[in-house]
C-alpha cells in the first residue's frame, strides 16, 4: 500500500470512526459501542485469516458483509455494534476495520481525558506485563491511559512506547544501531 493509500484509509477509518463514536454518544451507548470495538479488535488481532480476508479484493462486499454479520452474532455485539460492521461492510471498508476500530478508542479515550499509548516489542506482552506497563504510564503522566500493543518482531528485543509526541525506545535494535554507527565513527 502506498503512502497516498495509507493516509486514505486513514481518513476513511476516522470518518468511520468518528461517525460511530458521535451516534453512540448521542444515544447514550458509548460504553457497550467501546465494548463492541474492544471485542472486534480483539478478534481481528487474533487472527491473522481475518485480517486478510477483510482487505482481500477477492472476496465481494457482500461476502464479507455476511462473514462479518456472523461475526458479530458470534462476539455478540450490540444491535448498534451490529449495524456498523454491516455499513462498514457494504459500503466496502472491511479491510479497514482495525483502522476503524483504534481511530474509535482513540476518539473515546480522549472523550474520557485518557492518553493513548503504543507500546511495540519484539514478543507479545504478558496481561501482566501490560497492566504493570499501564499503572507505570498511569503514574508518570498523571492521568488515565489507554494501552494498544503491537508485536513488531524486527525490534528484536525491549520495546517502545509512544505517547503523543514522546517516545520512549529500550529496543534492542536501536542499541545495535548504536553500536554499529560508533563502530563506524571509531
Amino acid at each position: 500500500m502506498t503512502t497516498g493509500e495509507n493516509a486514505i484509509s486513514s481518513e476513511a477509518a476516522l470518518r468511520y470512526a468518528r461517525a460511530l463514536f458521535d451516534l453512540a454518544l448521542e444515544s447514550k451507548a458509548l460504553a457497550k459501542a467501546e465494548a463492541d470495538m474492544d471485542a472486534l479488535g480483539a478478534a481481528f488481532a487474533e487472527s491473522a485469516e481475518l485480517r486478510r480476508a477483510a482487505a482481500s479484493p477477492v472476496h465481494k462486499a457482500a461476502e464479507k458483509a455476511a462473514a462479518l454479520a456472523a461475526l458479530a452474532e458470534k462476539l455478540k455485539l450490540s444491535p448498534m455494534g451490529r449495524n456498523f460492521v454491516a455499513v462498514t461492510a457494504k459500503n466496502g471498508r472491511a479491510g479497514d476495520l482495525p483502522a476503524i476500530v483504534a481511530a474509535f478508542k482513540q476518539l473515546a479515550a480522549k472523550h474520557r481525558g485518557a492518553v493513548t499509548a503504543e507500546i511495540a516489542s519484539a514478543d507479545a506482552l504478558t496481561a501482566t506485563q501490560l497492566k504493570e506497563l499501564t499503572t507505570a504510564l498511569k503514574t508518570a503522566l498523571g492521568r488515565d491511559v489507554e494501552v494498544r500493543a503491537a508485536v513488531r518482531p524486527e525490534l528484536i528485543g525491549g520495546l517502545t512506547v509512544k505517547v503523543g509526541s514522546r517516545m520512549f525506545d529500550s529496543s534492542l535494535r536501536t542499541k545495535l544501531d548504536g553500536v554499529r554507527q560508533a563502530m563506524k565513527e571509531a
